[in-house]
């Protein structure tokens, strides 16, 4: 395993370079739009038209639903035992996979950021593979291998008769973790590889250990996307349905989630409650969105934001570098 090698270019006297190099020729600056104007108005109708017909709409018809027979019946319906206990199974699921992909996403986008090694490509595959895979399919899968007739079930209720996989919680928790693992890791691994190792060496060298180094140099660069890969895999763990109504066995108050739960309302024909529930849904991608953009700002003003130099006291004792012994 070799230290990956970062590309860039040099700046003179601290200035950054103005132009980048193609082919050894200065790239030029792209040129102003030349479409007539009815192109232009033409395009953003067109995108604000599809936008209005598939985002706006139904989220009009969701909260029209849902308020249809009044507060009385929506607050009957959110407050239900069986949808209670829905929205309970939904929080504790997305508090066991969310820090597992956190954990898996920044050990995966350090290894394959930092280092060159054998089966980097192919993790990189893996990582992607539930962006392959139907959901539907992955849950199979685990019926495949967890369930009563399966490769690894006979034998894990051989050894733990008590424990159930397949149509409990570590089955949903496994469908889920599976179909939102890519998310942390997608997000980190462009950052960690734009901003290379220099400063990561640097603490080694002066002596910070692992925790040290990656507390105080690497989390602070990459909060941002951290807390945006965070983000979007909490909410599609509380919104995933294909793999976890594989896995799930649809018992009510305790195997649904809040997706399976508006499907069973919805198909008792029990409309109001049905879309009742799923304007909690509705609720939880509005406020992804409004995180997410607040994120996007608060990491474009970072970005922007000019670095300060503290003055040097002159009484201070000079800082002397440390040596150690650096493993090869």
């Amino acid at each position: 395993m070799e230290p990956a090698a970062r590309d860039g270019g040099v700046a003179v006297g601290g200035a950054a370079p103005s132009s980048r190099l193609v082919g050894g020729a200065a790239a030029r600056p792209p040129s102003a739009p030349t479409e007539p104007p009815w192109v232009r108005r033409l395009l953003i109708a067109t995108a604000l038209g599809f936008l209005g017909l598939f985002v706006v709409v139904p989220i009009a018809v969701v909260l029209d639903q849902a308020l249809s027979q009044g507060l009385g019946v929506y607050r009957r319906a959110v407050t239900d035992p069986a949808a209670r206990d829905a929205i309970a199974l939904t929080l504790e699921v997305a508090a066991i996979a969310v820090p597992l992909n956190l954990m898996f996403g920044v050990a995966a986008a350090w290894a394959i950021a930092h280092f060159r090694f054998r089966g980097r490509a192919l993790l990189l595959t893996l990582i992607d593979l539930p962006f392959a895979v139907s959901p539907v399919i992955s849950g199979m899968v685990f019926v495949l291998l967890f369930g009563a007739h399966g490769l690894v079930g006979p034998t894990l209720r051989a050894h733990w008769p008590g424990l159930t996989i397949i149509f409990g919680l570590p089955g949903i928790v496994l469908a889920t973790v599976f179909v939102t693992f890519p998310f942390v890791a997608r997000e980190l691994i462009p950052v960690m590889e734009a901003q290379g190792a220099e400063e990561e060496e640097a603490a080694r060298v002066l002596g910070a250990s692992g925790w040290q180094m990656f507390w105080w140099v690497t989390l602070p660069k990459i909060r941002w996307g951290l807390l945006y890969g965070v983000i979007l895999c909490n909410a599609r763990a509380m919104g995933e349905f294909g793999a976890v109504s594989v896995v799930s066995g649809h018992i009510r108050g305790r195997t649904n989630t809040v997706p399976l739960h508006v499907e069973i309302l919805y198909n008792e024909y029990n409309y109001a409650a049905a879309f009742a529930v799923a304007s909690l849904l509705l609720g939880l991608a509005l406020l992804t969105l409004v995180a997410k953009r607040l994120v996007e700002r608060r990491a474009r003003l970072g970005d922007a934001a000019p670095l300060e130099l503290a003055p040097r006291d002159p009484d201070a004792p000079a800082a002397r570098l440390v040596p150690t012994e650096v493993s090869p």
